[in-house]
C-alpha cells in the first residue's frame, strides 16, 4: 500500500476504545505513510470537546510536523461535485443527502489524487462513491 487515510469513522471509534485500535489498524499501512486529511480534521474538531479536542489537536500538531495533511485543491473540489451530482442522479438524492456525502467524496477525491487508500467503517457512502470515480478504499470493521 503506497499510504493510507483514515475516514472521521476510524479516529472516532479509536478515540472511544483506545489509543490501542489505532496502533493496531496503523499496521493497515504497511511500509507507507498514514496520511491526515484536512477534511477528516474539520470533522473531528466540529465534534470534539475536554479531553477529545486535546487527541485532535494533538493529531494536527503531529501530522503538520510530518507534512502529511492533504488539503483538498481545486480539481478536488471539482470531482467532488461531479460525482455528486452522478450519485444524486442514480440513487435519487436530494440535496440535504448530498451536503451530508459532500465531506465523504472530498476525502476520496483528494485521496485518489495522491494514491493513497482511504480506511473507513462508511461503506455505503464510500461503496457509492466508488462506483462512480474510482479510488482505493477498505473496510474495517471492529
Amino acid at each position: 500500500m503506497r499510504g493510507a487515510l483514515f475516514d472521521s469513522s476510524i479516529y472516532i471509534t479509536g478515540m472511544r476504545l483506545g489509543d490501542d485500535t489505532i496502533l493496531a489498524l496503523r499496521r493497515l499501512t504497511g511500509d507507507g505513510h498514514l496520511w491526515l486529511s484536512a477534511v477528516v480534521l474539520e470533522e473531528l474538531y466540529a465534534g470534539a470537546w475536554g479531553r477529545a479536542r486535546q487527541a485532535v489537536e494533538r493529531l494536527e500538531r503531529d501530522f503538520e510536523r510530518a507534512n502529511r495533511i492533504l488539503v483538498p485543491n481545486l480539481n478536488d473540489w471539482t470531482q467532488t461535485g461531479r460525482v455528486l451530482a452522478q450519485v444524486a442522479t442514480k440513487y435519487h438524492y436530494e440535496k440535504t443527502g448530498l451536503g451530508r456525502l459532500t465531506n465523504d467524496a472530498l476525502i476520496a477525491m483528494s485521496a485518489a489524487r495522491l494514491g493513497v487508500t482511504v480506511v473507513t467503517a462508511n461503506k455505503r457512502d464510500f461503496g457509492r462513491l466508488a462506483e462512480i470515480r474510482a479510488f482505493h478504499w477498505v473496510l474495517t470493521t471492529f
